[in-house]
């Protein structure tokens, strides 16, 4: 009996442990949601408690020149590969599985959204919603671990 105890305890420590580290952080694959085509490669960095995510690949051999024409800010007329578009998310106090609290760019149209990710399948993949005043009002994509 006692040893069915112990290893139910080992189990569920090691499933809190598994939970805990599923974090945001790492390279992620997107996708585009209105079409399905994989678009990029996405290094997402923690450092001090704030996430930021650049882009590291693109994966259109046609975009590989492509710069941020429509942006507003100083990313304008930037290059995309190695653009930051995800800034200042952090963990939510209130909700141990979401981060947020930051913004991500769309490069393909220049705007910016408030920005709420989630680790979900045991961190291999990431929902990203981007929103425009409640999280209600926006979009979600769902982004796979690559790293």
């Amino acid at each position: 009996m006692m040893k069915h105890v112990l290893t139910a305890g080992l189990l569920s420590f090691a499933a809190l442990a598994a939970q805990a580290q599923a974090t945001p952080a790492g390279l992620w694959k997107t996708v585009d949601d209105d079409t399905g085509k994989e678009k990029s490669l996405v290094r997402i960095a923690e450092s001090g408690g704030v996430y930021t995510g650049k882009i590291e690949k693109l994966l259109d051999p046609a975009r590989q020149d492509a710069k941020c024409d429509k942006c507003s800010d100083e990313r304008k007329d930037q290059p995309v590969l190695g653009m930051t578009i995800i800034r200042n998310i952090k963990h939510n106090a209130g909700d141990a599985t979401l981060w947020d609290g930051g913004e991500i760019l769309d490069p393909n149209n220049g705007k910016t959204y408030k920005l709420r990710v989630k680790p979900v399948d045991g961190g291999q993949k990431l929902e990203v919603r981007g929103y425009i005043g409640a999280p209600l009002l926006g979009r979600t994509q769902t982004w796979t671990r690559v790293e």
